[in-house]
Formats: C-alpha cells, structure tokens, sequence
C-alpha cells in the first residue's frame, strides 16, 4: 500500500485509535504522517476531490443506475470537463457500480390469429420524426396484492414512452388505453403512423382493430419466430425491471402505479441520459425536433 493511502487511513480513523498506535501498525513514522497532513493540498489533488464530489453526486442522481460512460456524459451536461477514463477509475476507486440487469427472460406471449395482418417495420423501427413509428408491449410487476399489469407504447422516434395503462388484468381494454393515452400526447399521422407489437391476443382483438383504425393508425405485428422482432418495447421493459422494480418492494398495486408513473415521467422520459440519443433524455429529443420545426 502507497504511503500516502496508509496517512490517509490514519486521517480517516483519527479520533477512533491513537495516532502513535497507528503510525505503529501501519509501519509509518509521526512526524511523517504530521508533515503529510499538514502539507498544502496539490492543485491536482484538490481538483480530484471536487471531481470526485460531482461524480458522486451524477451517480447519485442516477438513482445508482449509471456506469462510467452515462456519468461522464452527465458531467459534460453540467460544464465539467474531464477524461472517460478518470472517471472510470474514480468509480472503481469509490466502488460505485451500476445495478446490474438479470439475465433476460422471455415472457410468454398467448398468440391470436394474425389474419391479413403484415409485419411493416421488417426490424426498421429508426424514423426521423416522432409519431411515425410507435412498439408497444405488456409486462407484469409482483406486488403483495398480487400482479400489476403494464402496457406501454413507446415512440421510436424519441424513445419515449408516450402512453401506459396499469391494471389488475391483462384484457384488451389494458392495450387500448395505452394507445389512447399514446394518442392525446402525440399527432399521429394517418396512413403514415404504425404501431407494431407482437402476436398477443390483445393486440390481434378486433376492440384494439377498432380503436387502431379510430385514431389512424396502421398495425403491424412481428415475424413468426423472431422473438426479439419486438425488442425496442421489450428493452423498456427489462430497464423499468432492473433500474426500479427489481430494487423496490411493491405492498399495494396502489404503490406500484404511484411509483412506476414516477419512474417513467420523472426519471425515464425527464432524466435518463440514453446512449443510443447521443446521451440525451427523451424529452429534449423530442423538444428539440418541435422547436425546429415551429420555426419552419
């Protein structure tokens, strides 16, 4: 161990032992340590300390669910200038880990009968502005009333989810109002916006059909066998697992809806840096684009 971590040890526990005992154990000297400690800070090292305050501080506000690459880009955001990988090395320093995603388990989807229904992303889901291509999907969350269900439309353009329902069943009517909502925050474009899912019953029922056609909207489902033909909608739903549910315990499906609303409106389409928009959160990406083209 460097000299210098063995007098930082003996700083950190002054107070707790005796700092003659100390030196002692850690094979030091007293007046070293005291010509240490008493030593005006580096420049360096005092740059290194308020770095490693902010860096703290961006981890932190990540609600723990940042690495290195998305805490230095919320470091660039707030004007501080330093490498990647200082960073990196700071967060092993500090032992700051992001929280880690469990391995990805398919969730069984009960297949309708498609009919004349065609695939028309065929895996293109980049548009280049929003309301044109939304995905939608179904997910569940334990709580100790029992399951929530969740079904979200999301808008490929911005990564934003535009619409969620929540309720104790995994009817029709869950999947109808998610694109209602989806619906009231975004224009949709007629004969030009596609919703695609996958084979669920839900979204093959002839009430999601109605409501599809009633809000100009043209389905479109995924291929037979391609199960990650979906995984724009599925990639949320294993982030909202890992970043938040899987690290929350739900007693009520009433703290559930509270938190989970929370979770996308406040972090996930305000907050959330997301690598694939240049670190940008889903808002700014779609305000940017309406700025623009207000001043066209």
């Amino acid at each position: 161990m460097p000299v210098s971590a063995k007098y930082a040890f003996i700083e950190s526990e002054e107070g707790n032992y005796p700092v003659a005992s100390m030196c002692g154990w850690a094979g030091v000297s007293r007046s070293g340590y005291y010509d240490w400690k008493n030593r005006p800070q580096s420049a360096t090292a005092a740059r290194r300390e308020i770095l490693t305050a902010e860096l703290k501080f961006a981890f932190e506000h990540s609600d723990g669910t940042y690495g290195y690459r998305r805490v230095h880009a919320q470091l660039a955001r707030w004007g501080t200038v330093v490498d990647p990988e200082t960073v990196r090395s700071i967060m092993r320093e500090l032992d700051l880990r992001a929280c880690q995603p469990r391995p990805f388990r398919p969730v069984t989807t009960i297949a309708g009968d498609v009919g004349m229904l065609a695939d028309l992303v065929r895996g293109e889901f980049s548009t280049d502005r929003p309301g044109t291509r939304l995905v939608g999907d179904i997910t569940d969350i334990r709580t100790g009333e029992g399951w929530l269900y969740l079904a979200t439309v999301l808008d490929c353009f911005s990564k934003k989810v535009i619409g969620y329902a929540k309720a104790e069943h995994m009817r029709t009517e869950l999947v109808v109002d998610a694109l209602q909502m989806a619906a009231d925050n975004v224009e949709f474009i007629p004969g030009v916006t596609i919703f695609h899912s996958d084979r669920g019953t839900q979204y093959l029922s002839e009430e999601f059909a109605t409501t599809a056609k009633r809000l100009n909207v043209l389905r479109s489902v995924g291929r037979t066998g391609i199960c990650f033909d979906n995984a724009w909608a599925e990639s949320f739903n294993g982030t909202l697992k890992n970043e938040r549910v899987h690290r929350t315990q739900y007693p009520t499906r009433g703290h559930a809806r509270t938190d989970i609303t929370r979770y996308i409106e406040l972090r996930y389409n305000q907050i959330r840096l997301h690598s694939s928009l240049g670190y940008r959160t889903p808002n700014e990406v779609e305000s940017e684009w309406l700025e623009r083209n207000r001043a066209a």
